[in-house]
């Protein structure tokens, strides 16, 4: 008789044979150049996570973005800032394009380096020689200087907080040429230079006048020029009350601590704020970090804004589909999702961990499909118990208190096989680092075992929404599998689009490439004129 190890089914035979090994050490499957750029653009912010390093994760980016086209390269920069709301990954990509296309640079570089913050990031990475070079060159100098010059004075003050690069750094190296006093003026402020009083802005005339004499209202500009100076409760309720959406999430218990709370009315407005579906839109706000602050309140946070959280959780996830069939959902519940989602970095860790994020979809997708069944799953599945009727903010605690073991995402659907349930649709949200697996021969447990559900349900779908820099995966893509990264919104678009039947395939890339860009024959190479700066007279 011939071997049944090597022959025990013609299902086992034709599973795709493991072309790599995962960063735990185990087999699976390349994603290719594009899907895994994608998935390092959408979740990856250079820093350490479990399986690997800062450093690792900037060899690699710089490798794949080395290997697809320009036309790829610049698309994936506008998804990963526009719709994945990425901040170091676009600004690197760029930093790439300036060394491969300065065309393609030209023409994505206000949508994606669109803030102080991501300026900052871009000049540092470029002057750091990551991407080949050391200095700006001619062309990024003239884009920086382009951005200058169509800032307004507001956006400018708010760019001017943050260092290393600082805006004053930034402006030293580019020299802008003032368009009027008002700007000679704020660059002459911004870098240490005397100064027309009468031509500053209006905003910092009031701040330098109120540094001096603490007297009238506080001053209208960024909080943390005001923070570093001893403030009282006075001026942090000015502060509160002037305050954009994410900076009042992020200072809810710092008003707490300096009495902003005392006055019903403040605590209404605030409330409100929080509440606001326009707000919360333009904030660009994650999902996990709702919750995270949520979780964080301090007992002296009102309950009335505890309760504009909520509700701003509700809006925030307003577009997790509404699925057809039977759906399971499956979060990983291991010991390596304890990472910081964001990777750790010495003193800027964030205190969101993996299985946070990964508690959250699974709990708003409950929320949404209440006929939904969640399988949390470790080296095996753990037993527990939702309300679909619960807030999302309850079930997502529930998940994320769980923690430990190895990776076997084989295991949900080893026991979906053991009951030999035939679900419609699968959705895993892990780090995709499986490893405690049991053997499949060529391929991995998981893509072995999903066959066997493929046979009681040929309609059935698979998808793997990764939250780690990865460039791997244990079931391949084709067009009942779908893998994606991230942890905005847009992982619910995405998901949405295949479970009414896209192909999944290339569907994740397909997505980035409707990130429109002009035809080669345009002439959009050529930077404009005004953008040929003279020196700075300050």
């Amino acid at each position: 008789m011939a071997n049944r190890s090597l022959f025990q089914s013609l299902r086992g035979a034709l599973l795709p044979r493991t072309d790599t090994t995962n960063d735990a050490g185990a087999p699976a499957y390349d994603l290719g150049p594009q899907a895994a750029l994608a998935q390092l653009a959408a979740t990856g912010c250079l820093s350490n996570t479990y399986y690997a390093t800062a450093e690792t994760q900037l060899d690699r980016v710089l490798e794949l973005a080395g290997q697809v086209e320009v036309d790829f390269l610049a698309q994936t920069a506008l998804y990963a800032r526009q719709r994945g709301f990425m901040k170091d990954m676009p600004a690197l990509l760029c930093a790439v394009l300036a060394t491969r296309d300065l065309g393609r640079l030209s023409e994505v570089f206000p949508q994606v380096i669109d803030n102080g913050r991501m300026l900052r990031n871009f000049v540092q990475i470029l002057r750091s020689g990551v991407t080949g070079r050391k200095s700006l060159g001619s062309a990024p100098k003239r884009l920086i200087l382009q951005w200058l010059e169509r800032a307004d004075v507001r956006k400018l003050i708010h760019a001017s907080v943050g260092n290393a690069p600082s805006l004053a750094d930034i402006v030293k190296m580019v020299h802008p040429r003032p368009a009027d006093p008002v700007r000679e003026a704020f660059y002459a402020w911004l870098i240490g230079k005397p100064w027309n009083p009468e031509a500053l802005p209006e905003s910092l005339r009031a701040f330098e006048t109120w540094k001096q004499t603490r007297t009238g209202d506080v001053p209208d500009v960024p909080f943390q020029m005001l923070t570093a100076l001893d403030l009282g409760t006075a001026e942090w309720s000015a502060i509160a009350e002037r305050a954009s959406w994410q900076t009042t999430r992020m200072n809810l218990n710092t008003f707490a601590r300096h009495g902003v709370y005392q006055d019903a009315a403040r605590v209404r407005q605030i409330a409100a704020r929080l509440a606001d579906p326009d707000l919360i839109a333009k904030a660009r706000v994650f999902p996990y970090q709702l919750m995270t602050t949520y979780l964080n309140c301090d007992s002296k946070v009102p309950a009335e804004i505890r309760e504009a959280l909520q509700d701003a959780m509700e809006t925030a996830i307003s577009s997790v589909p509404d699925l057809a069939g039977n759906i399971v959902v499956c979060p990983d519940v291991s010991g390596s999702m304890q990472s910081p989602v964001t990777g750790r970095q010495p003193g800027a860790s964030s205190a969101v961990r993996c299985i946070d994020v990964a508690a959250l979809i699974t709990a708003a997708l409950l929320r949404k499909n209440q006929g939904g069944r969640v399988l949390p799953f470790e080296v095996k599945v753990v037993d527990v118990r939702l309300n679909p009727r619960d807030s999302v903010m309850t079930n997502a605690a529930s998940l994320a208190s769980i923690g430990g073991g190895g990776t076997n995402c084989s295991a949900p659907l080893a026991q979906l096989n053991a009951e030999k349930a035939r679900p419609d649709l699968v959705i895993f949200v892990s780090d995709n680092e499986s490893w405690a697996d049991p053997k499949a021969n060529r391929g991995t447990a998981m893509l072995k075992e999903w066959e066997i559900i493929k046979q009681r349900n040929p309609k059935a779908r698979l998808v793997c929404i990764d939250l780690t820099p990865n460039t791997t995966t244990q079931a391949l893509n084709r067009k009942d599998i779908l893998n994606i990264g991230g942890f905005s919104d847009t992982v619910f678009d995405l998901l949405a689009s295949f479970a009414s039947g896209a192909d999944g395939s290339d569907h994740w890339i397909r997505e980035i490439q409707l990130q429109p860009l002009r035809p080669r024959s345009s002439g959009w190479g050529f930077l404009p004129q005004s953008v040929q700066g003279a020196p700075c007279s300050v």
